[in-house]
């Protein structure tokens, strides 16, 4: 352990030192050189700042969805979990992991920089930049609670919490937003993805997957037999209510991702969010009407979800009409997708895989098919983004198949890794005996609901 310490401290250092090396500009603690140069430059702070804001709120909508979702007893392990995220992840992005994201890049595959917002990152414009690439990056680290919820030790969500953080979300996401190798595709414009839905969703489903997959399905998911059990959850209610407020802060998430309030876009991005998230839900609902002959309110909210997550990376390039196709091929996806895994025997507590793994490569191969060419890529007005019905030949696509592929392998291939390291060395589920009587009175000392508590629910 001493020498693993040392180690990782000898590699910041180093990061640390070449970052110096590759640093080119002086800083702006004060925002006055910005402010000279850029009189407009208030305007676009608040409003990406007000934007961060929303998306910081969708920690709570997680926390419900999950909870409402999940058994009573469990309710407590499950606001920690969203809290733990949130809370070691901001210390494990300040400390090395937003510099990886966007520090110089080297080789395509990392950036570099001064560590712990030092040097030329004490600069408004950095901490800018620091806050609202954390606020997403919280977002792909809670997602995973969700598919592993109601059986993993909380110990081991911190670790994962500190790992997904500093190292897995940032490195990919350098690769797409940070001038990393995927962005330079020579195809299109390169791999694209405007608010996420690589970078954040697929990144924390198909973790997800992978800490799924290691801790095997919950006790009584499946008969004997292999046919999966309904686990209800505890509170429709509270998962509505998460819904609603992920869709909320849905429209910080999108149309934030302009990073300027100048771009008038922004109205066109909202209405696209608002629709897709539409049209998922609604084809969700009709799709399990058909199967089960009941209007599901559960997989309607899921519907909900997959619409917002599919839409995420091409919500700023296509039509409106293109958002409700996006959104409705999402709804039956998340559906499709949840009964798959059921057959497979992965236990996904929440729809997390389904609705972020699978809709986020869905709504990353969108934008090669649907983008319209009337908007830049976010990095540079021109040249407009233009997919396959638009004219715009298959390099786009191409792109976008790529790096919705490379994202699903690095997020599952680190997951898978990193759940069998943790499981033989510390075990990363806990006891059966903690998982019948629920992991709120063994792991946090006493229950979301004291005055109504069962055991068994």
């Amino acid at each position: 352990m001493k020498r693993a310490f040392m180690f990782l401290l000898l590699s910041f250092m180093i990061l640390g030192m070449a970052g110096a090396v590759f640093a080119e500009t002086a800083p702006d603690p004060t925002g006055a050189k910005t402010l000279a140069e850029n009189a407009q430059a208030p305007v676009d702070y608040v409003w990406v700042l007000v934007c961060g804001f929303l998306v910081m709120f969708m920690q709570a909508g997680f926390a419900m969805v999950e909870t409402g979702f999940c058994r009573a007893k469990n309710a407590t392990n499950l606001m920690a979990k969203n809290g733990i995220d949130f809370i070691v992840g901001s210390l494990g992005f300040f400390v090395i992991g937003y510099t990886l994201l966007k520090g110089t890049d080297v080789g395509g595959f990392i950036g570099v920089g001064p560590l712990f917002l030092a040097g030329n990152q004490y600069d408004v414009g950095k901490y800018l930049d620091f806050f609202w690439q954390l606020v997403f990056c919280a977002t792909a680290a809670t997602i995973v609670s969700g598919a592993v919820a109601e059986r993993l030790k909380f110990s081991s969500y911190l670790i994962y919490s500190v790992i997904i953080s500093m190292l897995v979300y940032p490195i990919y996401g350098h690769w797409v937003w940070g001038g990393g190798w995927l962005s330079k595709l020579p195809f299109g414009l390169g791999h694209l993805d405007f608010a996420g839905s690589g970078v954040v969703h697929t990144i924390g489903g198909m973790f997800g997957l992978a800490g799924a997959i290691v801790l095997g399905p919950r006790f009584g998911k499946f008969t004997k037999e292999g046919k999966p059990n309904a686990i209800p959850g505890h509170s429709i209610t509270l998962a509505a209510l998460g819904v609603f407020i992920l869709w909320f802060g849905w429209f910080g998430f999108n149309p934030g991702s302009t990073f300027n309030a100048h771009h008038l876009r922004i109205s066109v991005i909202a209405v696209n969010t608002l629709l897709a998230a539409s049209a998922g839900g609604f084809a969700a609902l009709i799709v399990v009407l058909l199967k089960t002959k009941i209007y599901d309110v559960g997989m309607m909210f899921n519907g909900v979800l997959a619409g917002l997550v599919a839409v995420t990376a091409p919500c700023a390039w296509v039509e409106a009409w293109a958002a409700v196709v996006i959104g409705l091929i999402a709804g039956v996806l998340v559906i499709v997708s949840i009964y798959t895994l059921e057959g497979m025997k992965v236990d996904d507590p929440v729809g997390a895989v389904s609705v972020h793994g699978v809709n986020g490569m869905w709504g990353l191969i969108s934008v090669g098919i649907f983008a319209d060419g009337t908007y830049g890529n976010y990095l540079a007005e021109a040249p407009f983004v233009k997919g396959l019905l638009y004219g715009g030949g298959a390099g786009q696509l191409i792109a976008q198949v790529i790096g919705a592929v490379v994202a699903g392998l690095w997020a599952f291939v680190c997951g898978y890794i990193l759940f069998k390291i943790m499981d033989a060395i510390i075990g990363v589920r806990v006891s059966p005996q903690e998982e019948i009587g629920g992991l709120d009175v063994i792991e946090h000392g006493g229950s979301a609901y004291p005055d109504f508590y069962t055991q068994n629910k």
